[in-house]
């Protein structure tokens, strides 16, 4: 049960817990509360299209939806990716509704969003009254304080918004300076230091961790160091990403998988094929495991895979045929990356009842690369490593029988695309539309046939 609503946060703090280190107080935030539920969605197009009063279609939708669905459709609206731009100003009665509900609950995020979407409509004095009462609320608990200070800058970094940023930016500032407690002053750093980084200004960033009286005495963590490489990376400021980089290994600090996506990441965004493939055999050589960000990282810069998944051209359904099609950087950097599988320890579980692949947290074109990966290992401990073969086959997609979300799971079309290209025996699971199942002696059968007499089908969905 949601205490509250957690607004989404697509920054750098949510990209760098997510990819490894412990979650702190910081971070935990979650991607999912964007996402629009059916019941959500029907409010939302009904506001756009009926004539009756906003203010009796927004009473009626919280009085009579689940807690969890009014705070999903607010969140989304609060996201500056929501789907529904032209009713931002709906957020405002919805929010005021919503605290009229016996379940609700007061939550820094709501407010913290809610403010720098007010700010950015041009309601200065509802913007401005918002943090005022979510201050004078908090102004005794300073951990909880230092949390609403932060999510504010991060609402106003997402929607580069440069005054209200550094408002919040000098109350984290203040916080470090005159707090007495470690925990806050570490909790203000981070905020900072992240919020610089999404502002594009990490000369200030570094200048804050690194120059002359850093941090106030506070020794900078990885999380700052990683923080400052994604800020340089994203300009395309190579050399000062390198130097920071080198910076982090002096002090003592891991270059772990996350640093490495993002290294990885910032040259994919810039077209860097060559440093991008010497990362990945870094990663490789020094025993750094790819992860699911690094399959998304490298699929969203090639554009023949972008192509292939998107529908636009056809599909290669072995890793031997995508090489094949693929030339220059691109062609490197994918025969780089699928030349390790050390991805599906982390994506795969391979049991005597059950193997199972699990896609979720994938882009198109990383779960694409990855199930031709899968195959490829499949078939190896199937039929050649004599591995035992399980009751049961099955690849998660997500989006099944337990999503209350709207609309059809991208990546459960492309694997149903690439099943029936291929004459696959997994089908979609009857009990759950978002898995793919079969029995494991068909599919050890069809991989033999496969790598036999390997044939193509054309025909699509």
């Amino acid at each position: 049960m949601m205490n509250g609503l957690q607004c989404p946060q697509q920054g750098l703090l949510w990209r760098l817990k997510q990819h490894g280190g412990p979650v702190t107080p910081v971070a935990r935030i979650t991607m999912e509360t964007s996402t629009l539920t059916k019941q959500g969605q029907r409010f939302l197009t009904k506001l756009t299209t009926s004539s009756a009063a906003t203010d009796n279609l927004i009473r009626r939708f919280v009085q009579g939806s689940p807690k969890s669905v009014v705070l999903t459709t607010l969140s989304h609206l609060l996201s500056p990716s929501t789907s529904y731009p032209q009713l931002s100003s709906i957020a405002l009665p919805l929010y005021g509704r919503a605290t009229q509900a016996p379940w609700f609950t007061w939550n820094s995020t709501t407010v913290a969003e809610l403010a720098a979407l007010l700010h950015k409509l041009g309601h200065q004095a509802q913007s401005e009254a918002l943090i005022s009462e979510a201050i004078s609320k908090l102004q005794s608990r300073q951990r909880d304080l230092v949390v609403f200070y932060g999510r504010l800058a991060q609402a106003y970094s997402k929607r580069k918004s440069e005054i209200g940023f550094d408002v919040a930016y000098g109350y984290l500032n203040n916080l470090l300076r005159t707090s007495e407690s470690v925990h806050v002053k570490r909790r203000a750093y981070e905020y900072m230091v992240s919020g610089l980084c999404c502002m594009d200004r990490p000369g200030e960033a570094e200048e804050l961790v690194i120059g002359p009286g850093a941090g106030l005495g506070l020794k900078p963590s990885g999380f700052e160091l990683k923080s400052i490489v994604y800020g340089y990376g994203r300009l395309g400021l190579f050399e000062d990403m390198r130097r920071v980089v080198e910076e982090m290994e002096k002090r003592g600090f891991v270059v772990d998988t996350v640093c490495c996506n993002m290294v990885v990441s910032a040259y994919g965004v810039h077209g860097e094929h060559v440093e991008m493939v010497r990362w990945l055999r870094r990663m490789r050589d020094s025993g750094i495991p790819f992860s699911v960000r690094t399959y998304n990282s490298v699929s969203n810069c090639c554009p023949r895979v972008l192509r292939m998944v998107g529908g636009m051209s056809e599909l290669a359904l072995s890793i031997e045929e995508l090489n094949e099609g693929l030339e220059g950087g691109e062609g490197m950097v994918v025969r780089e990356l699928l030349g390790c599988s050390g991805i599906l320890e982390e994506v795969m579980v391979w049991e005597s009842l059950e193997v199972k692949l699990d896609l979720h947290g994938f882009h198109l074109g990383g779960a694409y690369l990855v199930v031709l990966v899968w195959l490829e290992e499949m078939w190896r401990r199937l039929n050649g490593l004599n591995c035992g073969v399980p009751a049961e086959v099955t690849v998660v997609c997500g989006l099944g029988n337990h999503s209350s979300v709207r609309g059809e799971s991208k990546v459960r079309v492309l694997v149903q695309k690439m099943m029936v290209n291929m004459g696959s025996p997994l089908k979609v699971d009857r009990k759950n539309n978002g898995c793919f199942v079969a029995k494991g002696k068909a599919v050890q059968n069809w991989l033999c046939e496969m790598k036999k007499a390997p044939l193509r089908e054309s025909a699509s969905l």
